[in-house]
């Protein structure tokens, strides 16, 4: 497999050559965890994921790294407001400690039911602060920084390509030095590495520093982090699309200046998962939660397989009845599977492989084209629908397309008995409650509960899910 990706940095679709013959460093933005993740967010993950998934089949060794940001993210990205994790602390009468362990796990609990993939090391913040100590003391040395009331900043007028990612005008950006947003900084765009001092007295979270008692700045962290496991250049940084502009710009300023050579070769960025016309957000309160998505009656993996639906870079729209649809297809195609397993039992079939298969080999052209989901399931309902290919030919070659898609096709099966009376006695809850048989209505669903199937009345019809 030939990987080509489209490489922020250069705005084209590049073609993958790793640093090392057959390795990969690859590092991921990991989740603030001060909340739980809302599916647009983990959207990102599974990106991600399919990433790593496709390198892996390409026959690369990867070294997967994420973050776990458990201090220092302010609620703005320009050094402003309270820390997330502070205010998350507060709001729900918690140690910050016990609030980044809750949201922690309630993470990795979430990629458990979307099938995303561990990395290969996840690491915390708060248990890097000498590495990030010790990269803001290169920094200094290296002169790209000021000490103001105590704070330590990085100095962007002494980066000469500051903004490269995100295509910034540096005479635009020093122009807007006149708007003082923070009167300790001697630019706005210049960004905290180190506070010692900030507007909220009491942070829970300090330790010693040359600069003073204190915690990091946001961006540090990666830097510190991506180094430590990687080293001082990799080969793959990615994240949503709306961290080029700010984070991932402040992170190639501090790496670079730190160590003098290129940090990153290829950029891969995520798009945003829409509601309306907006973007997913927790600041708006516009978003949902992947067990919220459960609790509509809808499995996981059935929202995994509306990302896939969609580009990665490309941005999708989300509705519930959009969700309800990638349920129907994700359901048919397990139900396709069920058959061609009971086909496969009564059928002999030469040893052929998946390689040998057109569907596949399309497959594997388009997942190597920057990750072409879409594409690629039509390749994955070419093959289900192709009747020329045996059963058994046809199921191996679908599981060797889940190594990529990550929608546990193998292991799936069909619970008919479970399907057919849950529809049917939802039906007849619908009758009684048209004929105001509401008595009948409300005996039915304690029927169904008695059977472990919950069922819920949504503006768009009834929707039930298995206990």
């Amino acid at each position: 497999m030939k990987l080509r990706l489209f490489n922020t940095m250069s705005r084209t679709i590049e073609d993958f050559v790793p640093l090392i013959p057959g390795k990969v460093g690859m590092y991921c933005c990991g989740p603030t965890v001060y909340n739980f993740a809302h599916i647009g967010n983990l959207r990102t993950y599974i990106f991600a994921d399919i990433l790593q998934r496709t390198l892996k089949l390409a026959g690369y060794e990867v070294t997967y790294v994420m973050n776990i940001t458990d201090v220092g993210h302010l609620s703005s990205d320009a050094d402003e407001g309270e820390d997330k994790m502070l205010a998350s602390a507060r709001e729900r009468k918690m140690t910050v400690w016990e609030i980044a362990e809750f949201y922690t796990q309630a993470f990795f609990n979430d990629c458990k039911m979307l099938n995303i993939e561990r990395p290969t090391i996840v690491c915390k913040a708060t248990e890097h602060i000498d590495d990030m100590i010790k990269l803001i003391q290169r920094l200094e040395k290296n002169g790209f920084t000021y000490v103001s009331e105590g704070n330590v900043y990085f100095d962007i007028s002494k980066f000469p390509n500051y903004g490269k990612l995100a295509l910034l005008d540096m005479d635009e950006l020093k122009a807007g030095s006149r708007i003082k947003i923070d009167p300790n900084k001697k630019n706005p765009y210049d960004f905290v590495l180190w506070f010692t001092k900030s507007k909220y007295e009491h942070h829970a979270m300090m330790w010693d520093s040359p600069w003073g008692k204190g915690y990091p700045g946001w961006h540090i962290e990666c830097s510190a982090m991506s180094m430590k496991y990687l080293g001082e250049q990799f080969d793959i940084h990615c994240g949503g699309i709306d961290l080029s502009s700010v984070h991932h710009t402040n992170e190639i300023a501090q790496s670079e200046g730190a160590t003098g050579k290129k940090w990153v070769d290829y950029w891969v960025h995520g798009e945003f998962l829409n509601m309306g016309k907006e973007k997913m957000s927790k600041s708006k309160g516009t978003f949902f939660t992947a067990s919220e998505i459960v609790a509509l009656g809808i499995d996981s993996l059935d929202y995994r397989y509306f990302c896939l639906q969609g580009h990665y870079r490309s941005q999708l729209q989300f509705t519930t009845d959009a969700l309800e649809s990638a349920h129907s297809a994700r359901k048919n195609l397990i139900m396709r599977i069920d058959s061609l397993r009971k086909e496969a039992q009564n059928i002999k079939e030469n040893d052929d492989s998946p390689e040998n298969v057109s569907h596949y080999t399309a497959f594997i052209d388009h997942t190597a084209n920057d990750l072409n989901m879409p594409q690629c399931m039509s390749d994955l309902w070419g093959l289900v629908k192709d009747e020329t290919i045996g059963p058994g030919l046809k199921l191996k070659t679908i599981f060797e397309m889940d190594k990529i898609f990550g929608l546990g096709l193998q292991e799936s099966k069909v619970d008919t008995d479970i399907e057919e009376t849950a529809r049917t006695l939802i039906a007849d809850r619908e009758e009684a409650r048209k004929n105001k048989d509401f008595k009948r209505a409300d005996s039915i669903r304690d029927e169904l509960k008695k059977k472990g199937i919950t069922i819920e009345d949504t503006p768009s019809g009834v929707r039930w899910r298995k206990e």
